[in-house]
């Protein structure tokens, strides 16, 4: 299976400040990765480092055969990132259905679409971003990335501090159009079990690298590693 995102020897971070040094993987097309480790192991900083938010020392990132690495991150989303940061990155002045209209690029996701996705969106199209729950706010950072039409969704902790009925109805969300409808998606979460029965493959970070690979399933079946790596009680 040919890979979409080809990251290799990837060492970035904070200004100066390294975080992750020599880190390769690759995303093949159709396919979605969980993205683990513990807190401060460096799982936002390379999905910043995707997006073009935080530094890249060496190495590079390739996206459908563009190296990703030499735009400046305002055009990362032109060339197909699709990011949903931790602080969700929507107008608050602006209704729901402006939010997405503002952004929105051809393809097949619309905004009637993503109502169809989200319903409670749907119901709220006139309420301003600031009339929004917490939950609903993720809701619409993450129909604004979707309307983007982007070839890789950038998910980062889309469940953290949210309700469990929001929980639940995202992680249908996520399921669907990672894994029903193959859009190729990197999600970091904090509760692997949670993550791991919506993505293919998984990743687990430790001490700025990449400490162990392996598919979401075997390691549903199997979470031996993940108590090695995450501790007991991380999942």
């Amino acid at each position: 299976m040919a890979a979409l995102l080809d990251v290799q020897h990837l060492t970035c971070g904070h200004g100066e400040a390294v975080v992750l040094q020599d880190v390769s993987f690759t995303l093949p097309e159709g396919r979605s990765l969980a993205l683990l480790g513990r807190n401060g192991t460096g799982k936002t900083t390379l999905i910043d480092t995707l997006a073009g938010a935080a530094r890249r020392h060496a190495g590079t990132i390739t996206l459908a055969g563009q190296a990703l690495h030499a735009l400046p991150s305002h055009r990362r989303a032109a060339a197909g990132i699709g990011w949903v940061p931790q602080e969700r990155n929507i107008f608050k002045s602006l209704t729901v259905h402006e939010n997405l209209t503002a952004v929105m690029r051809p393809g097949p996701w619309s905004p009637e679409r993503v109502y169809q996705l989200f319903p409670r969106l749907a119901e709220r199209r006139q309420n301003l971003g600031t009339q929004l729950s917490g939950g609903e706010q993720q809701m619409l950072a993450f129909a604004r990335a979707l309307v983007l039409n982007p070839k890789l969704l950038l998910l980062d902790e889309p469940l953290e501090g949210l309700a469990p009925i929001i929980v639940e109805e995202l992680l249908r969300a996520i399921r669907r159009v990672a894994r029903d409808e193959g859009l190729p998606s990197i999600v970091v979460e904090q509760h692997p079990q949670m993550v791991l029965g919506v993505t293919d493959d998984a990743i687990v970070l430790d001490r700025g690298s990449i400490a162990y690979r392996a598919t979401s399933e075997a390691l549903l079946a199997d979470p031996t590693p993940l108590d090695a790596w995450l501790g007991v009680g991380q999942h």
